[in-house]
């Protein structure tokens, strides 16, 4: 079921120009500008659901949301660049359930049961909101497969892990901070590998995948503060 698409993600990164513009040319002002903007991602987000990511142009997305096409390219210069914008979306959605998740004390169990809880907690949470965002798996496909899209993830996945590392951190001073740093970016990749695979095979149990991720990081957790007694 997957690999087809992840074929296709391949492919358009082969064709990618090394320097294509991903950046949004505009940002409206005006609410009828703004209606305009929130159109070309909503459907561009729909149609990646129906044709994946290889087959969205902007032609598609032009006749699909009934704009012309200089309507479209006054913000956005190709499909790349509105690939960027969904993925920054998506990941600062992503972002604030995680912050949001320390900042009310995630982090702070006190035994094993309830800190796997609490992280699995957090992945089906962020699940869901993938989940919910149009063009979910396609998105995701794009920030990994397409090179000039890879720093939109790579910038979230960091900004999650320093702050995990500094409220870590704080909990267990023994440990070093560049060690929880280096650990946070490590078992934040694997729920990005977990939630790809509850979204790219919906048959599978996705309470037992989240349950198993985090079972796997707070042993993980567990085992960097085994090795500091």
């Amino acid at each position: 079921m997957s690999s087809q698409p992840k074929k296709s993600g391949r492919k358009t990164a082969r064709k990618l120009p090394a320097k294509v513009d991903t950046t949004t040319k505009h940002m409206p002002q005006q609410a009828r500008a703004q209606d305009t903007f929130e159109l070309i991602l909503e459907t561009a987000g729909h149609l990646l659901d129906e044709v994946g990511l290889e087959k969205l142009s902007t032609n598609l997305v032009c006749k699909r949301a009934g704009l012309s096409p200089p309507a479209l390219y006054r913000y956005f210069p190709n499909k790349y660049a509105i690939l960027r914008e969904l993925g920054e979306r998506l990941m600062d959605l992503q972002d604030q359930a995680v912050l949001a998740w320390v900042d009310s004390g995630g982090l702070n169990t006190s035994t094993f049961e309830e800190a796997v809880e609490s992280h699995q907690r957090l992945q089906e949470g962020v699940n869901e909101i993938t989940r919910k965002f149009p063009g979910n798996i396609f998105v995701l496909r794009a920030l990994r497969a397409i090179p000039t899209l890879r720093e939109v993830r790579l910038s979230s996945r960091d900004m999650v892990a320093e702050r995990l590392s500094d409220a870590m951190a704080k909990r267990d001073p023994r440990i070093s901070r560049e060690r929880f740093a280096a650990a946070a970016r490590l078992t934040t990749e694997l729920t990005y590998a977990a939630m790809e695979m509850v979204l790219e095979e919906p048959e599978r149990d996705a309470e037992h995948i989240s349950t198993e991720v985090a079972r796997m990081i707070v042993k993980y957790y567990a085992g960097l503060q085994e090795d500091q007694a």
